[in-house]
């Protein structure tokens, strides 16, 4: 009886080795990564004028850049995109805007869609930090080294977040979105003011 356990061990360690070993070199299946682009300026870049904000003597038109995600994960149902500056002189960074609910079928927002009514379909703008809803473009303080202002793009697993739009903030955004996100991609542009 131990002489066939003992046999029976000896051919199962053999086997699971063998085919541990023809596997070896079989590397898994990747699917691409979730990439985000625009035509209104490269990453590290810096942001064109028109981008920034158009108060506080910031000098802009305060228009959204475009922005264009590629290579959704399977499963992705809605996007969030957001604009944050880590560089602003808080103790929190300084959220500029934040969109979502933005369809699963969409792949792009156009430059100047906050002011052309061309945001996606059955979206919601956070507030932001500027005290108001929607977009507000990059204001450094005069002197400031080149802010970097992340914009991200997060592809989500529900149609919809149950958000109330005009009092969603950066935090309460991205706390509601920390279960949902399949994936995510940045693009980072840079802005001064002298």
């Amino acid at each position: 009886m131990k002489l066939r356990f003992l046999l029976l061990t000896v051919v199962l360690f053999s086997a699971s080795s063998s085919f541990a070993q023809a596997n070896q070199g079989a590397a898994p299946v990747k699917a691409m990564a979730l990439t985000l682009e625009s035509t209104t300026f490269k990453n590290g870049e810096f942001l064109p004028q028109r981008t920034a904000f158009d108060g506080f003597d910031c000098g802009g038109q305060n228009i959204i850049p475009h922005l264009r995600w590629n290579n959704p994960p399977a499963g992705t149902k809605s996007y969030v995109i957001t604009e944050y500056d880590p560089d602003a002189p808080t103790v929190s960074g300084f959220w500029h805007w934040g969109i979502y609910n933005i369809p699963g079928d969409t792949t792009e927002i156009p430059e100047g869609a906050n002011q052309s009514g061309s945001l996606p379909t059955g979206s919601s703008q956070m507030f932001t930090d500027y005290g108001a809803t929607g977009y507000g473009g990059s204001c450094p303080p005069v002197g400031d080294a080149p802010h970097h202002y992340t914009f991200t793009v997060y592809a989500l697993d529900v149609d919809k977040l149950e958000l109330t739009p005009g009092t969603t903030t950066g935090a309460f955004l991205m706390f509601n979105i920390r279960q949902h996100t399949l994936d995510k991609a940045q693009l980072i542009g840079l802005y001064e003011r002298k």
